[in-house]
C-alpha cells in the first residue's frame, strides 16, 4: 500500500511534466502524420527518392527536437551533458554526427543518381536490356554502401582490423563450402553482360532445347516445346556449347527429298524452288534452294533449304508442313516419282542364275514332287566377293540332291 501511495506522490508531483511530455508526443505524432499525407500526395508528382528523403530528413529533424524538448521539460540538460562528456567532447560528436548525416544523405541521392544514369544509358542502347541495367544498378548501389559504411567507420575511428580477419577467414570458409554455388554466380554475372541470349530466345544448351523465360544470378530457366520448365545452373551453361536460333531474327530449315534415278533432276530442282517460293511461312529472300547432294541407294537426294523469320517451334513446324506437302503435290503433278526403298537381287553367271523346277502334274506320283511344288537347283549368290570355287561348290551340291 505504501508503495502504491509513493507513485502517486511521485506522479501528482510531476503532473506538470508528464502532460507537457505527453502533449509534446501528441504534436509529433500530429506533425508526423501530416508530413505522411503531404508526401503521399507529392509522389505522383515529384521524384520518389527525393520525397523519401526530405521525409525521412524531417522525421529525424521532429524525433531530435522532440528528445530536446524531453530532456528540457524534465529538467535532464546536465545529466545529458555529463552523458555526452564521456564520450568525448561534444562539440566534436556534434560535428561527426552531422558529417555521418551527411555521408546517408549523399550515398542515398547518389544511388538514385546512378540509376537514373543507367536507366538513360539503356535506353539510348539497344544492345542493353532491362534485366542488365538492373543488375549494373544493384552493383554500383551496392558498391556506394559499401563506401559509405567504410566512410563512417573511419570518422568514429572504429577499428576494423579484427572485423577484416574474422571476415577473411569466414569468407574462405563459406568459399570452400559453397564452391558451386559461387561459381553459378560468377557464371551468371559472366552470362549477364557476355548476353549469349536473352529472355525470350530460342536457344538448345546441351541437350535441352526451349525458350529463354528467366535469367538470375544463379540459374537460367527454360520452357521446353513439351510445356517443361527446366532449371539450369550458370556454371552449366557456362560450360556446355550454346545454340541461339532465334538471335538474328530468322532461321534457315532444311527438308530432304530423293527422286528416282530416271528423273530430270534438274526438272525436279526447279519445281521444288518454285513450289517453296510460292508459300506464306517460307521467306523469299533469302530465296529458297533446292540443292542436289548425295546419291542414295534408291535416290538421288535433294536438300530444300528456306528462310522463316522470328524462328519459333511452331513456326518451324509450320513452315517443315507447307514444304513438305508443297512439294510432294507439285512433284506428283508433273510426274516426278519420289521412289521406295529399293533392292536388285543377281546371281552369278558361273552358277547358271536360277532355275526353278516346273510342278509335277496332278496324276504324278512322286511324293517328292508332291511335298516340293519348286526346287531351287541353281545356286544363289547375293555377294560379289565370293570365290568361284564357293560358287562351283554350292552348284554340285544342288545337283546331288536332284539326283537323289
Amino acid at each position: 500500500m505504501a508503495g502504491w501511495l509513493s507513485i502517486a506522490s511521485a506522479i501528482a508531483d510531476h503532473a506538470d511534466a508528464i502532460a507537457l511530455t505527453v502533449g509534446s508526443l501528441v504534436v509529433v505524432v500530429a506533425f508526423w502524420w501530416v508530413l505522411r499525407w503531404v508526401g503521399d500526395s507529392l509522389r505522383e508528382k515529384l521524384d520518389l527518392r527525393l520525397i523519401d528523403l526530405l521525409l525521412g530528413l524531417l522525421v529525424l529533424c521532429l524525433a531530435v527536437t522532440e528528445i530536446g524538448t524531453i530532456i528540457y521539460i524534465w529538467g535532464l540538460q546536465s545529466e545529458f551533458v555529463d552523458l555526452v562528456r564521456r564520450f568525448g567532447n561534444p562539440l566534436e560528436l556534434g560535428a561527426k554526427g552531422f558529417v555521418s548525416l551527411v555521408i546517408v544523405v549523399v550515398a542515398y541521392i547518389g544511388t538514385g543518381v546512378v540509376k537514373r544514369a543507367i536507366e538513360n544509358g539503356a535506353k539510348r542502347r539497344d544492345g542493353i536490356s532491362d534485366h542488365e541495367a538492373e543488375i549494373a544498378f544493384r552493383i554500383a548501389q551496392l558498391a556506394i554502401y559499401l563506401a559509405g559504411v567504410l566512410g563512417l567507420l573511419g570518422l568514429w575511428e572504429i577499428d576494423l582490423s579484427g572485423l577484416l580477419i574474422g571476415a577473411g577467414f569466414l569468407g574462405i570458409v563459406l568459399g570452400m563450402a559453397a564452391r558451386q554455388t559461387l561459381g553459378a554466380v560468377l557464371a551468371g554475372f559472366v552470362l549477364m553482360f557476355a548476353r549469349p541470349f536473352e529472355i525470350g530466345d530460342w536457344v538448345q544448351v546441351g541437350d535441352n532445347e526451349g525458350i529463354v523465360t528467366e535469367i538470375s544470378i544463379v540459374n537460367t530457366r527454360i520452357q521446353t516445346f513439351d510445356g517443361e520448365y527446366v532449371m539450369l545452373p550458370n556454371d552449366y551453361v557456362g560450360s556446355e556449347e550454346v545454340v541461339n536460333r532465334s538471335r538474328k531474327g530468322r532461321l534457315r530449315l532444311h527438308v530432304a527429298v530423293g527422286v528416282d534415278y530416271e528423273t530430270d533432276v534438274d526438272e525436279a530442282v526447279e519445281v521444288a524452288e518454285e513450289t517453296m517460293g510460292e508459300l506464306e511461312d517460307v521467306l523469299s529472300v533469302p530465296r529458297p534452294q533446292a540443292v542436289l547432294t548425295e546419291f542414295g541407294d534408291s535416290a538421288v537426294t535433294i536438300d530444300l533449304r528456306f528462310w522463316i523469320d522470328k524462328p519459333s517451334a511452331r513456326r518451324k513446324w509450320r513452315a517443315h508442313t507447307a514444304v513438305i506437302s508443297a512439294v510432294h503435290a507439285a512433284f506428283a503433278e508433273h510426274d516426278i516419282k519420289i521412289p521406295y526403298p529399293q533392292r536388285e537381287v543377281s546371281a552369278r553367271p558361273e552358277a547358271d542364275g536360277f532355275r526353278v523346277r516346273d510342278a509335277p502334274s496332278p496324276g504324278d506320283g512322286d511324293s517328292d514332287g508332291d511335298e516340293r511344288s519348286a526346287a531351287v537347283e541353281g545356286a544363289v549368290s547375293e555377294n560379289a566377293d565370293e570365290t568361284d570355287d564357293n560358287g562351283s561348290e554350292s552348284a554340285d551340291a544342288g545337283e546331288d540332291e536332284h539326283e537323289r
